[in-house]
């Protein structure tokens, strides 16, 4: 098992609500087994004050190194299991999860999505990023995103400092540039109060907004009963959810829930999260960080069982390692070969 870090430069730097990122380190993770390697991928993030770094996961690959070298791809419940009972950050326990999946794919000589049972066909559209800018170069960022493919769903990044009427004058600016009929979102990773949110959602529903994710901070959950009351767009959130176990508490004042392979642990968590949702009549959205085409490949496998993806984190990579999944009219086309299909180097 083999586990290194590597950095990747953004075409063009992110900014959400907590800040502007211009890189993403990423940890590839290889088991090989039988002559077959099978690749998983973590990469730290942060949503509170325990933030998942490099420092972390390499320490918890150590801590559960040994045991781990002892077991067998075949043995994937038991090794997500005994992971996460030793504590293991989300996004190490990610990282084996898909290096197990791909493996078995590549062991059986077939794609992950037609081992979970799962048709062929494309998922739903994919959106791509508008981060937080001035108008200008929000308007920019929308006609780049066009001009590299065929693109048709945005999410567009609110809950700038500089308050709601910045973020109306962006998201204005990119209303003018998103070709007719393209789906826009909102995302404003916790960056808004209570007030602000209740305004912000009415005005961004006038403007065929098609959801709304994360507006409140995680840790005020209490306050999304209010804040849906008063909502005629579905609420979706992100950081408040990173377990089935969150979510089961939380579901009561939402409408949906962002998945993240990072934040629950790699397939079989985000399958948990799937089946839950689904019991607590909940919309599903699959998003990412700063992932490579190897982690937003793997999830797009479940784009079969679920109403959003927002998986364009690779398309934003000037140095890519990986090759994997296509944009294909605002769609991922899965690839056909075994595992995930995805293509190093």
């Amino acid at each position: 098992m083999e586990f290194s870090f590597q950095q990747f430069t953004k075409r063009v730097p992110l900014t959400i609500s907590r800040g502007t990122s211009t890189h993403t380190m990423m940890g590839w993770l290889r088991w090989t087994e039988n002559g077959v390697a099978g690749w998983g991928e973590a990469v730290p993030f942060a949503i509170d004050e325990q933030p998942q770094t490099v420092e972390g996961y390499e320490a918890a690959l150590a801590a559960n190194r040994s045991w781990l070298e002892q077991a067998t791809a075949w043995e994937r419940i038991e090794i997500d299991r005994r992971m996460r009972a030793e504590g293991a950050p989300s996004g190490l326990i990610a990282a084996v999860n898909l290096a197990l999946w791909d493996w078995l794919g590549k062991r059986l000589g077939q794609p992950v999505w037609r081992l979970l049972g799962l048709p062929a066909t494309l998922g739903p559209l994919t959106s791509v990023t508008v981060g937080i800018s001035e108008p200008q170069v929000a308007a920019d960022r929308v006609r780049l995103w066009r001009e590299s493919g065929d693109v048709r769903a945005f999410k567009v990044k609110l809950g700038s400092k500089a308050g709601a009427a910045a973020d109306r004058a962006m998201f204005e600016a990119v209303l003018g540039a998103i070709p007719k009929g393209a789906r826009v979102s909102v995302d404003a990773n916790g960056g808004w109060t209570l007030p602000t949110a209740i305004t912000m959602a009415a005005w961004l529903a006038e403007r065929g907004v098609d959801h709304l994710e994360q507006p409140l901070p995680r840790g005020q959950e209490a306050d999304h009963l209010a804040l849906r009351a008063t909502m005629t767009i579905p609420l979706i959130v992100d950081e408040s959810c990173r377990t089935a176990e969150e979510l089961v508490r939380h579901a009561v004042g939402i409408d949906g829930v962002n998945i993240k392979l990072m934040k629950c642990g790699g397939l079989d968590g985000a399958l948990r999260l799937v089946h839950t949702a689904r019991a607590h009549r909940l919309k599903i959205l699959v998003g990412c960080y700063g992932n490579t085409a190897l982690a937003n490949t793997a999830a797009a496998q479940l784009g079969g069982l679920v109403d959003y993806l927002d998986l364009d984190s690779h398309l934003n990579l000037a140095d890519d390692a990986f090759r994997g999944a296509r944009l294909v009219a605002g769609r991922l086309e899965l690839p056909e070969a075994p595992g995930f299909g995805v293509s190093h180097g």
